[in-house]
């Protein structure tokens, strides 16, 4: 993540500048201490004139010069970088297309983009240029005590590399606790947008009281992994101060006993107390500066994970699933999916085989996981334990095995554009007769052309200016419109529509189901009544089927 970040920073011209303005301005302000160390030695032992503490007010002036322009420009930098990754972030998303963004949380995305990125100006402000610093005021100051006492320069040479060993140490920790955190506060994100979201949902069906607990719960969850960062970041400070306080007493010590005998002068002895401390003082702030940093190195590990389309490549190197066209076989093998935070099950323990080209329906009470084996099979959620196998072929994240799917939520998210782009949703390329085509199969053609411009109208955000009956008639010309979808999943398609817009869909689902595999969340008898067999649900475990009646 370190070389993509600093890849991209170098990418953008502005950037790069104000980059090596600040690091330039932090090392030279670094390297100042040597000379000021050396004039107030001198004037302390008597060794330069009491004129030569204007030269040492010069420094310290020109030092707090540096560091004002270094903060200057690692806050441009910082910018700078922020807003390039947020455009490239947004740009991969729009690329990705609606249909792929399914699969991530919306919320989390908010929060990565805002709050995540944010947290990289610790990084971008404080560890950079303390790591310039670290990397040559230490030498220097090495150089500069060989000349002036070796056995304290030895001292300091033995001593000095404790202080990144200990930093290392404490780091690991403080890395696994951060991106602990980082989750936590993503899932929080996440959860509560799609909760504010759903609010009158909620409030309708009785829910709002459990998903505020549930939010609660989350909440506990974050601030519990915060407090362990916060809990490892003091212990690290602890380290690292012990460290270099040790360090310092090897060397103050035996200079003040050597000083006392009259084998060392006190110009020399001064000078060396001045530099010993700012040979572990930069490496000492770099360790303080990561661990500060470590939020924002989390974020940015994921920005750069949907930036380089880490699940795309990975499936692509995979083994295709299949082929197009013929009816898949689903098979689930010893499926178990457990959620974070959560202690039972959503499914446990299933098995399950779908033939190739069988419509099944899948019923139960609603939290009995029904959505969840959709999600499995939309590649949406990961199983915990156990196998999917299509047509022999094990499924895992996003596999083009999505290309041969057609979906059909139960609330289907229609975009603020026309019809007809709304209907090629899954298929960009679709033509004018295609979508048409499609929208007559989905019984929608005939709304459509009483629309003010036809397929042309402009909808609403989320379809506001349609019926509900109109927005799932949409959704399924979707549908219709991937020809090359061998799979079809529904999740209750029908719920919350009139009797004629029920019907409607019934007849289209019917169509639509020809020829392909489907799966289909139901509960209401004219959806159940389109399936070859009847797979009941219960509590996250398939009902065996001489408890359901059997097939149908």
């Amino acid at each position: 993540m370190h070389k993509d970040l600093l890849r991209l920073a170098l990418s953008e011209r502005a950037v790069r500048r104000h980059l090596a303005l600040c690091l330039a301005a932090a090392v030279l302000a670094g390297l100042l201490v040597l000379v000021q160390a050396e004039v107030l030695s001198g004037v302390l032992s008597g060794r330069f004139a009491t004129s030569a503490l204007v030269v040492l007010a010069l420094v310290v002036g020109l030092r707090a010069l540096l560091g004002l322009t270094q903060g200057v420009a690692a806050g441009r930098a910082s910018t700078g970088v922020k807003s390039a990754l947020r455009h490239r972030l947004l740009s991969r998303l729009r690329d990705l297309g609606p249909a792929r963004l399914a699969s991530h949380r919306s919320g989390e995305l908010v929060t990565l983009a805002g709050r995540g990125l944010d947290a990289l100006d610790p990084y971008l402000s404080g560890y950079l240029p303390a790591a310039a610093v670290a990397a040559v005021v230490p030498l220097a100051v090495l150089v500069r005590l060989f000349a002036a006492d070796l056995a304290s320069a030895a001292i300091v040479l033995v001593t000095l590399p404790l202080i990144p060993l200990f930093g290392a140490l404490v780091g690991m920790r403080t890395k696994d606790v951060t991106e602990r955190q980082w989750r936590a506060l993503s899932r929080l994100g996440g959860h509560f947008l799609d909760v504010v979201r759903g609010l009158p949902t909620l409030r309708a069906f009785g829910r709002a009281r459990y998903q505020a607990e549930v939010i609660r719960q989350v909440a506990d969850a974050h601030r519990e992994a915060t407090m362990r960062t916060l809990r490892v970041a003091f212990l690290s400070s602890l380290v690292l101060e012990l460290a270099a306080s040790l360090s310092l007493a090897l060397v103050a010590v035996p200079v003040g006993l050597r000083l006392l005998s009259g084998s060392l002068d006190l110009s020399t002895a001064l000078l060396v107390l001045l530099l010993a401390p700012e040979a572990y003082l930069p490496l000492r702030n770099m360790g303080n500066k990561f661990h500060a940093a470590m939020e924002g190195v989390a974020a940015a590990d994921q920005a750069f994970a949907v930036l380089d389309g880490q699940a795309e490549e990975q499936a692509a190197a995979r083994a295709p699933l299949g082929s197009a066209g013929t009816a898949p076989e689903i098979r689930l093998e010893n499926v178990t999916v457990r959620y974070p935070g959560r202690q039972e099950a959503a499914l446990e323990d299933v098995s399950l085989v779908i033939s190739p080209g069988e419509r099944v329906a899948l019923v139960g009470e609603s939290g009995a996981g029904k959505s969840t084996l959709l999600h499995l099979l939309l590649g949406f959620v990961t199983p915990t334990t156990g196998r999917i196998l299509v047509d022999g072929v094990e499924l895992a994240g996003d596999d083009p095995w999505r290309e041969r799917l057609a979906f059909v939520p139960q609330r289907p998210h229609l975009f603020a554009t026309s019809v007809a782009d709304n209907i090629r949703l899954g298929s960009p390329g679709a033509t004018t007769d295609e979508v048409r085509a499609a929208a007559s199969a989905a019984h929608a053609d005939e709304f459509v052309a009483a629309l003010p411009e036809g397929y042309e109208t402009a909808l609403g955000e989320r379809g506001a200016n349609l019926s509900a009956g109109q927005r799932q008639r949409i959704a399924l010309a979707r549908a219709f419109c991937r020809p090359s979808a061998d799979l079809l999943l529904l999740d209750e398609p029908t719920a919350r529509l009139d009797g004629r817009s029920e019907a409607a869909i019934v007849t289209a689902t019917r169509e639509l189901a020809e020829g392909r595999t489907a799966v289909i969340v139901a509960h209401r008898p004219a959806m159940i009544d389109l399936a070859d067999r009847v797979i009941r649900i219960a509590e996250g475990r398939v009902v065996p089927a001489a408890l359901t009646g059997g097939a149908r």
